[in-house]
């Protein structure tokens, strides 16, 4: 497919009706395509909310993390507050969703934090989520069911939009753990500072090809959006090394070190991006949840990229509430960029 920026915005993003969401489930399977043009959810990006006033020139902090969900929504806060980030790059956050209390979670987070925002939808749940999601929430219904990536700014967004990396139905039909889904991986974009954010999450059910194919129709809309800007990308690009359920066996060295086995990284570095000042390089970004799901061993599946701007201060921080309990499977990345002089 060819790529797609969307730079459409709107101040609040509305995920379908339930009867919607209920006729899409017995819909065919060549419905996939109708269904998506058909939902508005997917065809905008929402930017909202309050922000400081002028951004500063020097250097900005900048976190990204795979939130899965935001379940933790008040214990997320807490524990990304006293980080002061400038900008937070966020993947995997969930509106109007049964498994995360059927709360705005975005809108919450932000407001929680005093930033501004904006959201790219990625999928509309049709619905409650996984095997362990459909067990816990049977039989409460999902309000709106929208999912996807979003970045918070504690400055003014002055420019928002996505990528849309895929709109072919590869979660439609439910064979991928019984989920039903429209919609297609995306990224997030905002430009804070004249410089240019990008929060993604590439597709979990894929092999190494896949996700530098993935990588090569994100930058071609990244460098279109940004134009003359530096750039930070950051997200969950689920470099596993192998294909989707083929990790076991591997060692942790190999999974916290992927660059070898991930062409991704060769095309980032084609198009001047770089990560190793951007990471804390060799650490895992995984973790396991209460529910004693997944289990090591661990990889870095998560990573820092940016193009025009130094970095510094990598740290891979851990997702875990004040009691210690993990708040999400993936760890917080933290980096400091600063314009190159």
């Amino acid at each position: 497919m060819a790529t797609t920026l969307v730079t459409r915005t709107t101040p609040r993003l509305v995920g379908p009706s339930a009867d919607w969401r209920e006729a899409a489930l017995v819909a065919p399977g060549d419905a996939h395509g109708r269904l998506f043009d058909a939902c508005e959810a997917l065809l905008a990006v929402e930017s909202a909310g309050d922000s400081a006033g002028e951004a500063p020139s020097g250097k900005l902090l900048a976190l990204s993390w795979n939130a899965e969900r935001l379940k933790y929504l008040a214990a997320s806060a807490e524990r990304l507050r006293p980080l002061a980030a400038d900008v937070i790059l966020l993947t995997e956050l969930d509106r109007g969703m049964a498994r995360s209390g059927n709360r705005d979670t975005v809108g919450e987070l932000a407001a929680a934090l005093g930033m501004a925002h904006c959201f790219a939808v990625e999928f509309i749940e049709l619905e409650l989520g996984d095997s362990r999601e459909r067990a816990w929430h049977a039989g409460i219904a999902n309000r709106e069911g929208l999912h996807g990536n979003a970045i918070l700014s504690r400055w003014p967004i002055e420019a928002a939009g996505m990528v849309r990396l895929e709109r072919d139905g590869f979660w439609f039909d439910g064979s991928r753990n019984g989920e039903r889904r429209i919609g297609g991986r995306n990224a997030a974009l905002a430009r804070v500072a004249g410089i240019t954010f990008c929060s993604v999450h590439l597709e979990s059910h894929s092999d190494p090809e896949h996700r530098a194919l993935q990588t090569t129709r994100l930058l071609d809309a990244v460098l279109d959006f940004a134009g003359a800007d530096p750039i930070v990308i950051g997200g969950d690009f689920n470099t596993a090394t192998v294909g989707h359920g083929q990790k076991g066996g591997l060692d942790a060295e190999r999974l916290c070190n992927p660059v070898p086995f991930e062409p991704l990284f060769e095309i980032m570095a084609e198009r001047g991006f770089a990560w190793e000042a951007a990471n804390e390089m060799g650490v895992a970004t995984q973790r396991t949840r209460p529910d004693g799901t997944p289990a090591p061993p661990f990889g870095r599946i998560d990573w820092l990229f940016v193009r025009g701007l130094d970095a510094r201060d990598a740290a891979t921080l851990a997702a875990v509430d004040a009691a210690g309990a993990a708040i999400s499977d993936h760890e917080i990345l933290s980096v400091t960029v600063e314009r190159r002089r």
